[in-house]
């Protein structure tokens, strides 16, 4: 029996993209190209880390961002780290790195050399909403205001 190949659900994609894209301009706020904010991590009275954000590049309708996060498992475990893209005239954030690896298509054929997802695209930029809703959550960052 054939299985059906993966059909990229592309609704589903630009909406992880639309709520990242409001998410990350809360964090950001008006940070410029070669600042960084660092965003302290704390659950209960537990520190869990920090979100470092990166503005590496910014133009009219683009801006790259790199996220990573440091934490108390530093010595043992790379914490992550992704580059996204900001799409200022579609209000739209896309994961174009994470953890080194670049480019990243739409639906990849299963199984592959990289082992990748059918769907990867759609759960990189899953787990960035994550993260970032995580950050906005439990973070305080020190130089701006506290986080709604």
């Amino acid at each position: 029996m054939a299985r059906a190949a993966y059909v990229t659900d592309l609704r589903s994609l630009q909406g992880e993209c639309s709520a990242n894209y409001a998410r990350l301009l809360r964090l950001v706020g008006d940070l410029e190209a070669g600042q960084q904010r660092d965003i302290a991590l704390h659950q209960d009275a537990r520190h869990l880390g920090e979100l470092h954000l990166a503005v590496l590049e910014q133009a009219p309708y683009t801006t790259m961002i790199e996220l990573t996060q440091s934490g108390p498992l530093d010595g043992v475990l790379e914490g992550p780290r992704m580059r996204v893209h900001l799409y200022h005239d579609v209000r739209m954030a896309e994961v174009t790195d994470f953890q080194r690896q670049r480019h990243f298509n739409g639906r990849y054929r299963y199984p592959n050399a990289k082992m990748h997802q059918p769907d990867e695209k759609l759960q990189l930029n899953r787990f960035l909403g994550e993260w970032l809703a995580h950050g906005l959550a439990h973070g305080h960052a020190y130089d701006m205001p506290e986080l709604p």
